[in-house]
């Protein structure tokens, strides 16, 4: 190429290049004041806009054959081809994404958990997306190996295999389909949305991405647990705000039995009704166990409007009711029994139960004699007695 021929290719591309920045800088100046989706536009092709402008640009300034010769002609058109599918393809999806990106901002969580209806459209455009965007991708890279003369003449042929190769390619990606229509089945079935707490494999977090691979839950704690997005639809797992936010918090609270029951419900309505993370429902103090160690179970129920309320509410229960009883009832802390009892000492269960479970020597839980048909009785023990 002349160096003439040189400075016009420049000289287009420039103009290409500030055509894209007037553009830009109307959207972001004029038209973004009254367009809401300018910004979403200036953001999403701030690389992609330029770098298909200045394709453009090249291949519209392209030397002819007879300046730089045939097969470098040749050459140089393919190689232009290439890039004007790559970067067209680019731009495409940049400004898909920015259409969706207003739709995002629109369906965004204004309500935070109660905003249902706006998360699951949030999850079923973020989702979409990501499927016509990989869709996009793969037609894009197969318009780019077409243009290889040697692929086209085996494309013939794999056209007239094209049943055994879509079975070896369906077994070979198998993983990979059955993520994609796991989670499409997610997003539209409603069972799962960004924003969603949930509880999966012990861990309670809220969900942050929903991939065509992986779901992203983000924990309590910061940390990011990634599931696949099929495990999704063969195990099961909690959804705390599948159909609404409230949630009832509990407490359960092993006490002595000498807990005064009455007063601690007492004490419990108290300090739920005056706690601003109740949310005026119902609330509840119950004895609902005695457990094989001799605990009195006392369960003590509020609810709550979501659950950073549930949380807050559990919390300050459990935090309240102990600093109560340690002031005003400590005999009703959960606490272990052993009495003694010498050879000398009546059980003073003994008057209550005369039965000969309860005999001068014996404790009260030990059990009586057998009668001695060939076995050694305990020291003391009647043979005529069972």
């Amino acid at each position: 190429m002349s160096p003439s021929q040189w400075i016009t290719l420049g000289i287009v591309i420039a103009l290409a290049l500030s055509l894209v920045f007037v553009v830009h800088w109307l959207l972001n100046h004029q038209l973004g004041r009254v367009w809401p989706m300018a910004r979403h536009l200036v953001s999403r092709s701030a690389v992609t806009a330029y770098l298909a402008a200045a394709v453009v640009g090249a291949n519209l300034a392209l030397p002819s054959p007879a300046d730089v010769g045939w097969t470098t002609y040749q050459a140089i058109q393919h190689l232009m081809r290439i890039l004007m599918i790559g970067t067209l393809t680019g731009l495409g999806i940049s400004l898909a994404y920015a259409a969706t990106d207003m739709i995002l901002d629109r369906l965004s969580v204004s309500n935070g958990d109660a905003d249902r209806r706006a998360r699951r459209y949030q999850t079923q455009v973020r989702l979409l997306r990501r499927v016509v965007t990989s869709v996009i991708v793969v037609l894009a890279i197969a318009a780019i190996l077409f243009t290889f003369p040697q692929v086209q003449a085996l494309g013939a042929g794999l056209l007239a295999s094209a049943g055994v190769i879509g079975i070896v390619a369906g077994v070979a990606a198998q993983s990979t389909l059955a993520n994609l229509f796991a989670g499409l089945q997610l997003a539209f079935s409603d069972s799962l949305r960004i924003g969603d707490v949930v509880v999966v494999e012990g861990e309670w977090g809220r969900v942050e991405e929903l991939s065509l691979v992986n779901v992203t839950i983000k924990i309590w704690d910061e940390r990011r647990l990634v599931v696949p997005v099929a495990n999704f639809t063969i195990t099961s797992f909690e959804n705390w705000t599948k159909q609404g936010t409230a949630i009832t918090a509990k407490v359960v609270l092993p006490l002595d039995w000498e807990v005064p029951v009455a007063e601690l419900r007492e004490e419990a309505g108290r300090l739920i009704t005056a706690s601003p993370n109740w949310d005026g429902r119902s609330w509840s103090c119950q004895v609902v166990d005695i457990t094989e160690a001799g605990d009195v179970m006392v369960r003590v129920v509020a609810t709550a409007a979501d659950t950073g309320a549930q949380w807050n509410i559990a919390c300050e229960i459990r935090e309240h009711l102990i600093a109560w009883l340690v002031q005003h009832y400590p005999e009703s802390l959960p606490r272990n029994r052993t009495e003694f009892f010498s050879s000398g000492e009546e059980s003073p269960y003994a008057a209550q139960f005369p039965t000969s479970a309860f005999r001068r020597g014996r404790s009260s839980q030990e059990p009586a004699a057998a009668p001695r048909n060939g076995a050694t009785g305990p020291p003391g023990g009647d043979p005529g007695e069972v």
